[in-house]
């Protein structure tokens, strides 16, 4: 139901004798237009700087209520406030809320309508706008037609703030940069004594500094909330030693009830194909993601905020700005690649301070393939040299939290607040992550991963790649052994007998039982050749020190055992 906007005037009149940006003025808004009764944290600090006309920096975590710093500002005086927002849906998102209360809000995209947006610059243009509240894209605020017009309304005094949402994306040293961003620093020279008021969630200290410093803060008033979100759980799962990550994960969401959740991929194709396992597993859930159309997308947004859906399993971008305070879960099947974004993706879960959780399946396969996106995207820039250098070194330094969160033994919740800056005892915890709950647990799971890496690196390695394998279609083994202490330098794939083997696996088509043991006796007889030249051409009237051990062939063929187990299971799969 829409709130009058007569109650807000009404609330106004009766502070004639108190100043607006008085607290219980504002607190009879708050009231009045979003139900809540009290302020929280630091929103009361940041809504009466900027109404003194002062600038602020504020941080707050995700769900701590950044959008009340704005929102209230633009109810407690008439006028305009500006927000800017990278994103349209967010936008969108917020002004379906506002518009919902009763409260006058639009927003400017290039998915608006010619007549849409020509009522709106109307308004704005009349002796007495409407509109309390205006969202537009970093990109429109540099247009030099647009900034005419923000001019043009501070000129009759009605741009009372400047609201830059997510403005850690100003920085180059955050997670998330983006060079329309940069354009907002000429707001202070074309609006001088208009209050900016910078809002993030996510910001290291460095990029806290490098924010005030690019949109030229004047004085700012800094508040920083805490970082600490205690009603999360967190923990990390390892897919090195899970059988089937995918069933895992799918215990996970059956055993937390019909419960609203985020599925986190780094991939388009396994958004589709983990979608696809959980739909068939009895889950309500639907993948989201730009290989979509708009109205695909559109689709499964609507359906999973109004709870039709409860699971999407989407791109990082997915969440950002959506005001689903319920999400039980966020899930990350892929490690992120800094510790910002991995915050800032998980906090979207308990926005409504009710306990939720966490959950981060970390795969050394996963870290290698982050490992080389980092750095191939640092190749492509089209940077100066030192600047790729200074941007590769921070991706790296980034990246290596992420790693150390998932592979070290302390406290998960210590590791995420330290690296913000902010320092904390272990008991802050209470207990409320895998590491400080079951330490025994994980020393021993993470005792099996280093197992399982070294064997991983010490032993062979197989990679399969499939295209359609349930219709016949072509896929290939690669075998590559390391070198070993006997100072071997060939590699296995060398061997004719062993190509051979691995043509005639590859091409065979036998029953997936009869396959499977076909397959051992092919590549086991390809390690057999193999050794038995290398001992014959090399070995002949010298010392056997560079004969194999038993070990290293019992390992390889257990190795080799495992890999087609897996691709059995996934011929199964796929059938």
């Amino acid at each position: 139901m829409k709130k009058s906007p007569l109650a807000m005037q009404s609330t106004s009149q009766t502070q004639k004798n108190k100043p607006l940006h008085e607290k219980e003025a504002l607190v009879k808004l708050l009231r009045w237009h979003f139900g809540h009764a009290q302020f929280r944290d630091k929103q009361l600090d940041a809504i009466q700087a900027v109404l003194s006309g002062r600038d602020c920096f504020c941080l707050m975590p995700t769900g701590g209520g950044k959008s009340m710093c704005y929102q209230i500002p633009a109810l407690a005086k008439p006028g305009i406030v500006l927000v800017v927002s990278p994103l349209i849906a967010l936008m969108e998102n917020q002004v379906i809320g506002l518009k919902e209360k009763g409260i006058a809000g639009e927003f400017l995209s290039s998915t608006q309508t010619m007549q849409v947006k020509t009522k709106i610059y109307e308004d704005l243009d009349s002796g007495k706008p409407s509109l309390r509240l205006l969202y537009v894209t970093p990109e429109l605020t540099a247009t030099p037609g647009f900034m005419s017009k923000l001019k043009k309304i501070h000129s009759r005094g009605l741009l009372n703030l400047v609201a830059i949402d997510e403005a850690h994306c100003i920085s180059s040293w955050g997670h998330d940069f983006r060079p329309s961003y940069r354009k907002l620093s000429s707001l202070r020279n074309y609006l001088p004594d208009v209050p900016i008021l910078a809002l993030t969630a996510t910001a290291a200290p460095k990029v806290q500094k490098d924010v005030m410093e690019s949109l030229c803060l004047q004085n700012p008033l800094v508040l920083k909330s805490s970082f600490n979100r205690p009603n999360l759980f967190y923990e990390v799962r390892y897919k090195d030693l899970l059988d089937d990550a995918y069933a895992d994960l799918c215990s996970v969401l059956k055993a937390n009830g019909d419960t609203c959740a985020i599925v986190y991929c780094l991939e388009r194709t396994t958004c589709d194909e983990l979608s696809a396992y959980l739909s068939a597993g009895g889950i309500s859930c639907a993948a989201y993601h730009a290989g979509l159309n708009d109205k695909a997308r559109s689709s499964v947004l609507d359906d999973w905020i109004s709870s039709r859906k409860q699971v999407v399993v989407a791109t990082v971008a997915f969440g950002m700005g959506i005001d689903r305070k319920d999400v039980r879960l966020v899930c990350h099947f892929n490690i992120p690649k800094s510790m910002e974004a991995f915050y800032q993706e998980s906090g979207r879960a308990g926005r409504d301070q009710l306990p939720s959780k966490s959950l981060l399946y970390y795969g050394m396969d996963d870290r290698r393939r982050m490992e080389f996106i980092l750095s191939k995207n640092q190749s492509k820039n089209s940077q100066s040299f030192s600047t790729r250098e200074r941007s590769s070194k921070k991706s790296i330094s980034d990246f290596s939290q992420m790693v150390d969160y998932c592979e070290g033994s302390g406290c998960r919740r210590k590791k995420i607040l330290e690296s913000f800056g902010e320092q904390i005892p272990v008991s802050l915890c209470k207990n409320s992550c895998d590491a400080c709950k079951h330490p025994n647990l994980l020393a021993k799971y993470l005792g099996e991963l280093t197992s399982a890496v070294l064997q991983k690196n010490h032993f062979s390695q197989i990679f399969i790649s499939s295209q359609d394998m349930t219709d016949g279609g072509q896929y290939s083994e690669f075998w590559n052994r390391d070198d070993e202490a006997s100072g071997s330098e060939e590699d296995i794939s060398d061997c004719d007998d062993g190509i051979e083997a691995v043509k005639k696996v590859a091409n065979s088509k036998l029953s997936t039982k009869a396959g499977l043991n076909e397959r051992i006796n092919f590549l086991q007889h390809a390690e057999e050749s193999y050794y038995r030249n290398k001992i014959s051409d090399k070995q002949v009237n010298k010392p056997s020190k560079n004969a194999v051990s038993d070990v290293l062939r019992q390992g390889s063929k257990e190795k080799l055992l495992n890999a087609l187990r897996q691709a059995q299971q996934r011929l199964r799969n796929l059938t």
